[in-house]
């Protein structure tokens, strides 16, 4: 059988018809498995396009500026390595099968095998250790071995930034994750698919409310198998640029349940022990991404399909007539925003005197006051007892002045926090100390007290955050790689995507006053926004507090529209040290939300004039 390969563009996805923008190789080229042979350009995405085999360019079939599809021939390839069964040969991209469900090994989860991959499912035989710098594939049931610089436990949004980061200082690195697509409860079942639907949550809102302003648009007509399709859709789309990224910086992605064996070493288990084989990990360092999952109470009837994590809200697979969400907190709130735009008729029930515990109450009392209009009940101080699965629905038992002793509901959301996975990944076998609550302790490089071992993301402690593990991703990679990196961040935004979103950073009002702080703040209200106005959303306020010796920025705290996209700037005031005069001098456009940055500090210095505020005496 002739030894000349054919070399064929490999599923790509939802992908066709993708332009040539380079070719790297030319005919009488050797080349190794894996060298990037074209690399094609989507509106979307860049793909390298492999070779499947070392070998010798026999010719190349595309030009700068074609456009191929999957199976398209590129190019010929003569390989005396090639396996004798096929003589079309696609390089191993698969497409995604999907967004996984969260658990442990993730800052969270995830596979796409559209990466670089080492598939401990795969067909061929091998039992010797090996590096990084190849893929392999081992035989079900099979016990393989492997090397590498620098493990990464999780594929969250902390797991692949590290890996990523790492591999592009030179580190040969392994990125371990339990599930099938790169990103995390983040991307798969956490802040991307809750944002679209909070999305939609916020059209149908915006439509409703134009009626009173003489624009109706009816009901809407939902259909649900469309709606969560086209969210699953956003979430494929970036697992699928994950994937591309790890093959890109040539990012191995092992998949399987991890846990460590040793200071050196971590198990990986897929599937079933006595089916699924094992693959040893031998690293020098590692990073631990394993992020956290949804606090179960033990005393509630969990497998009833009919009470929810966030996880399972997400799936959106019914919209219930009647809901009730244990936990009046950012998830909470949040996925009761979205079932209650689609007609279920909430209730919220919330064990201390106020929602959002972490923000200041007066940031809070304009989205209670917008939901308290919306949903059938809001419950502080109160105590859920029981619940009891009925055919009717849950009955629920509550304990609390203003609550009935009992409700009956269809759907039950229990979102009363998360918990770290430090228990579940072996960590006291490579000598990792994990507190009683499951945290990792680590110093300001995220090293624990394994010298090369580190720890990022929602393990290491509060607040659990993407953009905090993420950070915290580039400095453990970067200090594993023998940079100097420290992480001492001065303020880590916190954003409620609520209706109207909420959101802080730096010390709160409340935090000062306990601390005994002598500060000055400036409060404007956005009924004095001419943007917020012409929104028809003016309930919402801007406030900024400063220290009163030296006018720095402490911290700052917006509710309302967008709330989240405009915490930015007072973020970087606070990091850049500014003070009341750098936010009032600094020329805002008009009229816009963002201004009321620029407004709250002139109401700080008393320069404001787009309010009157009378003096004080003295």
């Amino acid at each position: 059988m002739s030894d000349i390969i054919k070399v064929l563009v490999p599923d790509i996805g939802d992908f066709d018809n993708i332009e040539v923008i380079e070719i790297l190789v030319s005919a009488g080229d050797s080349v190794q498995a894996e060298q990037t042979l074209i690399t094609l350009e989507s509106d979307k995405a860049s793909m390298d396009i492999p070779a499947p085999h070392p070998g010798r360019i026999e010719s190349v079939l595309v030009t700068l500026g074609d456009r191929v599809s999957e199976g398209a021939h590129i190019a010929d390839l003569f390989s005396q390595a090639a396996a004798a069964d096929t003589q079309d040969t696609a390089p191993p991209l698969a497409k995604s099968t999907g967004a996984p469900t969260p658990g442990a090994n993730d800052d969270a989860d995830g596979k796409d095998n559209n990466e670089d991959f080492l598939d401990i499912g795969g067909s061929a035989t091998n039992t010797d250790a090996q590096s990084c710098d190849s893929p392999l594939q081992a035989a079900v049931g099979e016990h393989t071995e492997v090397h590498c610089q620098l493990l990464v436990l999780g594929a969250g949004p902390g797991g692949y930034t590290a890996a990523f980061r790492a591999a592009d200082l030179g580190l040969d690195t392994i990125l371990v994750e339990r599930y099938n697509s790169l990103g995390g409860v983040c991307l798969n079942v956490g802040c991307i698919p809750s944002k679209a639907l909070l999305h939609t949550a916020q059209v149908i809102d915006e439509a409703r409310s134009m009626a009173p302003h003489g624009v109706s648009f009816g009901e809407p007509d939902i259909d649900l198998a469309k709606l969560v399709g086209w969210k699953n859709s956003v979430v494929g789309q970036l697992t699928k640029g994950l994937s591309g990224l790890a093959r890109q910086r040539k990012v191995k992605v092992l998949h399987g349940t991890g846990s460590f064996d040793s200071p050196n070493t971590l198990r990986i288990e897929r599937g079933h022990s006595d089916s699924g084989g094992t693959t040893m990990v031998h690293f020098e360092k590692a990073i631990i991404a394993a992020g956290s999952q949804a606090v179960q109470i033990g005393a509630f009837p969990n497998s009833d399909p009919r009470l929810m994590d966030s996880t399972d809200a997400l799936l959106l697979e019914e919209i219930p007539n009647r809901m009730l969400v244990i936990g009046g907190g950012i998830i909470g709130l949040e996925m009761a925003g979205v079932y209650q735009a689609l007609g279920t008729h909430i209730t919220v029930v919330e064990l201390l005197d106020g929602l959002i515990p972490g923000a200041d109450r007066d940031l809070v009392r304009p989205l209670q006051k917008h939901i308290e209009k919306r949903y059938e009940n809001i419950f502080l101080s109160t105590r859920v007892t029981g619940i009891e699965p009925t055919d009717a629905g849950l009955k629920v038992s509550f304990e609390g002045d203003k609550a009935p002793q009992s409700d009956v509901f269809d759907k039950v959301l229990v979102a009363v926090g998360r918990a770290p996975n430090g228990g579940k990944i072996g960590a006291d076998r490579a000598g990792v100390h994990v507190d009683e609550r499951g945290f990792i302790n680590v110093d300001r490089q995220q090293r624990t007290n394994v010298e090369h071992i580190f720890a990022i993301g929602d393990i290491v402690g509060q607040p659990m955050l993407a953009h905090k593990a993420t950070h915290e991703a580039k400095v453990a990679a970067e200090v594993a790689a023998g940079e100097q990196a420290s992480f001492d961040a001065l303020s880590i935004p916190s954003v409620a995507y609520t209706d109207p979103e909420l959101a802080w950073c730096g010390l709160t009002e409340t935090e000062a006053k306990a601390q005994g702080i002598d500060y000055r703040k400036g409060v404007f209200p956005w009924a004095a926004s001419g943007r917020a106005l012409g929104n028809a959303r003016s309930e919402g306020m801007t406030k900024v507090l400063f220290d009163k010796q030296s006018g720095r920025v402490l911290g700052a705290g917006i509710v309302g529209t967008h709330a989240g996209d405009l915490i930015s700037e007072a973020v970087l005031a606070l990091e850049m040290g500014a003070d009341a005069d750098d936010l009032s001098l600094t020329i805002h456009p008009h009229p816009t939300l963002s201004e009321t940055i620029n407004f709250a500090a002139e109401v700080a210095q008393g320069t404001i004039t787009d309010l009157y505020i009378p003096k004080k005496r003295s």
